[in-house]
């Protein structure tokens, strides 16, 4: 069980994570954003856990991981955008709908709600959302759900990068959400949209 893998220590700070939406919570209010500052990391969610910090993915192994412990299938789903930074997503199914974990510095590029019918109908819920700093909408594609349990434990206790996660999810084939005749069409986000998405970012 996925239980024993954690320290007693790690084990209660788990077992407060009942709910993807607890799960949020932590992520949002006592996990700091990684920006990276000494280059690429690729922490597992022991090291979130002890490091209390994390980009999307490091962020969405936590999740998997406390979602796990609560008897969820671990799964990531991977966002690819143009001319900007792509994101993953920790997501899960209640009741035969999609919902999803997320660490962001924006403000809607979180949490959502299991109302989702498919993948594909909870990626576009993020698609107005999704801009790059010179306000263009920038997703274009998704991954399938990827379940966690092909890897080894590195993503989930290791103390080395698990950089086999991240090298899988580039690998695999993506979907197309737009057309080339909808991408030439795009407007960009309005400044107030753009102002919004910025509350409580952490610089």
């Amino acid at each position: 069980m996925i239980a024993e893998i954690f320290n007693k220590q790690e084990q209660r700070v788990m077992r407060t994570l009942r709910t993807p939406g607890r799960i949020q919570h932590f992520l949002d209010h006592e996990i700091g954003y990684n920006k990276e500052p000494d280059g690429p990391t690729c922490r597992s969610a022991r090291r979130v856990l002890r490091d209390r910090i994390a980009h999307c993915l490091e962020g969405a192994f936590l999740a998997a991981a406390a979602l796990a412990f609560h008897a969820h299938e671990p799964m990531l789903v991977d966002l690819e955008a143009v001319r900007d930074d792509d994101h993953v997503l920790a997501v899960y199914r209640q009741r035969g709908h999609w919902g999803a974990v997320a660490k962001s510095n924006y403000a809607s590029l979180r949490f959502r709600e299991p109302v989702y019918r498919t993948v594909r109908e909870l990626v576009m819920s993020y698609f107005e959302h999704y801009h790059n700093l010179k306000g263009e909408k920038s997703l274009r594609n998704f991954s399938r759900p990827v379940k966690l349990s092909r890897f080894s434990n590195a993503w989930l206790i290791g103390e080395d990068d698990a950089w086999e996660v991240p090298e899988y999810l580039c690998s695999i084939p993506h979907y197309p959400i737009i057309t080339p005749e909808m991408e030439r069409r795009l407007n960009r986000v309005d400044d107030r949209l753009r102002a919004s998405e910025q509350v409580g970012m952490k610089l």
